[in-house]
């Protein structure tokens, strides 16, 4: 983003004390500041009108559907193969997409046979249809927000029920998908050709801060309140943390519970931060020899997980930390650099005070 800025730039966006929270703005300048944040909201609402869902896709990429008669199992396996988070599901039966398959939906599954006891082996012949038409397991660990449900393929059990596909067309502004994919409250928006329904990829709220920060020109100082004074993120009592000596079930239960994509985790006696920890981490799935040995490794603890996670790649899930004194204009550059899904605040001592969230961002200008 081009701004002027007196953040320092992208370099400087490190740990560091946050005095106790920014101080509030004489009274005289609070209707000014306010002027400042609707103009500043209004220029990016205005230029995500402005832009069109194909203005974020790729010069080159490949998407994978899968068809909802196939192995639940082989589907899994074939997104960590193409190095993808979900997939659009087709009922060739219908002649449909009729949801969306995320890498969490398979540890969700697996989650529900640890707790249940059912054959694991089962896994490798049931297909998807039949994962998500089963009633009981929608009901526990798979129970989520109605996009992310599914329609069942074969009998049609559940169809009225689970079928909402949220889509958007490409020719629709990312202002359109921004408010779909915020009021929905979903993570992944499949973008379609209305020509053909043919999916040409799928928008996540990274995907347009990454468009954001890389398009958007603007040479006032319209972002130079802090995040913390904009009310962007969580902070406080409300910020859900884990430990490294919790089990990885007992965390992803917890994220399930708080509907959370990801948590901090912290040192109990310290209360520092120690790394994050995602739910769409899959190292506790490669690292497995089948079904019954990922199910097992359910049961090791983070500070195991994390010890395992590779260090030599640069993912949007790795940790990177801001204090409640950084700017919105200092984030948006230090996301240009990182393509972050979230940030953890931190306090001087490194203990953590609150998360800022790509959803979050978007949100603000919601």
């Amino acid at each position: 983003m081009s701004h002027e800025t007196s953040s320092g730039g992208l370099g400087t966006l490190q740990p560091h004390n946050p005095g106790g929270l920014a101080g509030s703005a004489p009274s005289g300048m609070l209707g000014e500041r306010e002027v400042v944040r609707n103009t500043g909201k209004q220029a990016i609402i205005s230029f995500l009108g402005s832009q069109t869902c194909y203005s974020v896709l790729r010069a080159s990429g490949k998407v994978v559907v899968f068809d909802t008669r196939i192995p639940i199992q082989l589907a899994f396996y074939a997104l960590v193969e193409h190095d993808m988070q979900a997939a659009p599901l087709w009922d060739p039966k219908g002649c449909q997409f009729v949801g969306i398959l995320t890498v969490t939906d398979f540890i969700d599954v697996l989650r529900y046979y640890r707790d249940t006891g059912a054959d694991v082996l089962t896994l490798a012949s049931r297909s998807i249809a039949d994962i998500f038409a089963d009633e009981v397991i929608l009901n526990s660990v798979l129970k989520k927000n109605p996009p992310r449900h599914y329609a069942d393929g074969e009998s049609g059990t559940g169809a009225d029920q689970h079928s909402a596909f949220m889509s958007v067309d490409a020719d629709a502004t990312l202002d359109k998908a921004c408010r779909l994919l915020h009021d929905q409250t979903m993570d992944f928006l499949p973008v379609m050709l209305p020509s053909d329904m043919r999916v040409l990829a799928t928008i996540t709220y990274t995907c347009v801060l990454e468009h954001l920060v890389s398009n958007f020109r603007e040479q006032r100082r319209l972002f130079d309140d802090t995040i913390y004074d904009l009310g962007i993120g969580t902070y406080g009592e409300d910020v859900v943390v884990a430990y490294p000596n919790q089990t990885l079930h007992e965390v992803l239960h917890t994220l399930h519970l708080h509907g959370l994509s990801a948590v901090p985790v912290i040192d109990e006696t310290t209360k520092k931060i120690r790394g994050v920890y995602s739910r769409s981490d899959i190292t506790f799935l490669t690292k497995a020899s089948d079904a019954e040995d990922a199910v097992s490794n359910l049961n090791l603890t983070l500070e195991v997980l994390m010890a395992q996670q590779r260090t030599d790649v640069t993912t949007p899930d790795a940790l990177h930390t801001c204090s409640t004194r950084h700017t919105l204009q200092s984030v948006f550059e230090y996301f240009a650099q990182w393509k972050f899904n979230r940030l953890i605040c931190v306090d001087e001592e490194e203990r953590v005070v609150g998360v800022v969230s790509a959803r979050d961002l978007v949100a603000y200008f919601m």
